[in-house]
């Protein structure tokens, strides 16, 4: 009897826990509900041609974060590409042409620009420090399917990646949150509903959510985002170079003691490497098929850090602002010199096309 009644109040209490909502799934619940409205799917047309010349449009879908009142979006760069048309769909299923009104592929952002139809929710950036093991909430666009929420933990926190263009990303977010191709460019929300990061990136051998996802930090994207808004680009320090990379054989030939080094191959006219007095390369040699450009300044390190290619450089320089001064290490006639420059704009256009 006594049994009877225990199992009876047991299943009594398993019925109430099973109608009600918990803590947790009720603070899903209020994000969503606060933030889906300010969460959009993007469309990006493509024209391509095909095999016959003839023009065949080509779509990308993602996701995107609204971040101001009078029609400023968020995005991946990666999720609008090239494209010659770039569409909106808001919440309630309104598709909106969009501007693209600057990008970024180093860090992989953009900013897209619409004519709000009504006043439109924004979602605030949290630029806090953020600790693993904290709820994290992903809402987008994953495989079209716009308005998806998934949940999940911060996993590590420092990560660096690579974008697609090659740029290195700093202090990237990792997350288990179910993360898959159409939910780039999306938000990644704190438990009060706060952007803290911009969804970007997954680790799959399959080509969906296999648990390591990436988001570019708040404080990124703020910054990146402050800049295309009014500039339209972002301002970074450059040399005003261009050069190869030579390994040991090379170098032990051109009798430099390194295992790594920059060879100089072209210099801007107006940029600070020419201004330092750097060489670039006058002649070649020739090993097998190849020709190596030699007899320029080889440069081994920027400041205290070893350099021996141009993403080592612009790895470096990524960390820099305009007007910094660096001290560069090269070597030029089998002799090692120093020079220090002054890091100019990349905004000052009498540069080299592939120059940095």
């Amino acid at each position: 009897m006594n049994f009877r009644g225990i199992w009876i109040i047991g299943l009594f209490t398993t019925i109430q826990w099973a109608g009600a909502v918990l803590p947790d799934e009720k603070n899903n619940i209020e994000v969503y509900q606060k933030c889906h409205t300010a969460v959009v799917n993007i469309t990006a047309t493509t024209l391509r041609r095909d095999f016959f010349f003839d023009i065949i449009p080509q779509r990308g879908v993602g996701s995107g974060a609204i971040i101001r009142g009078d029609g400023y979006i968020v995005t991946n760069d990666h999720v609008i590409g090239g494209a010659q048309n770039v569409e909106v769909t808001l919440f309630d299923k309104t598709s909106i042409p969009a501007k693209v009104v600057g990008s970024d592929p180093t860090t992989d952002l953009a900013v897209l620009k619409i004519n709000p139809p009504a006043q439109m929710n924004v979602l605030e950036y949290n630029l806090n420090p953020l600790s693993v093991g904290q709820k994290v909430l992903a809402i987008g666009n994953p495989f079209g399917l716009g308005g998806s929420l998934s949940v999940g933990i911060i996993s590590s926190l420092g990560r660096d990646i690579r974008t697609p263009s090659e740029g290195l990303l700093k202090d990237v977010i990792q997350t288990d949150a179910a993360i898959n191709p159409g939910n780039s460019g999306g938000p990644l929300l704190d438990s009060s509903g706060k952007l803290i990061g911009i969804n970007a990136q997954i680790v799959s051998k399959s080509g969906g959510n296999e648990g390591i996802g990436f988001a570019i930090n708040g404080r990124t994207v703020k910054k990146i985002v402050d800049q295309l808004i009014q500039f339209g680009k972002v301002t970074r320090p450059e040399l005003g170079l261009y050069g190869i990379s030579l390994d040991k054989r090379v170098l032990s030939y051109l009798k430099i003691p390194k295992d790594v080094g920059l060879m100089v191959t072209q210099i801007a006219q107006t940029g600070s490497a020419a201004q330092a007095g750097l060489r670039e390369a006058t002649k070649e040699l020739i090993v097998g098929f190849y020709r190596i450009p030699i007899d320029g300044d080889v440069i081994f390190q920027l400041d205290d850090t070893p350099v021996g290619s141009l993403r080592d450089l612009r790895d470096y320089l990524g960390e820099k602002k305009v007007g910094d001064v660096v001290k560069i290490h090269f070597y030029r006639n089998q002799k090692v010199k120093v020079v220090s420059v002054i890091l100019k704009s990349n905004q000052d256009k009498k540069y080299l096309d592939r120059s940095t």
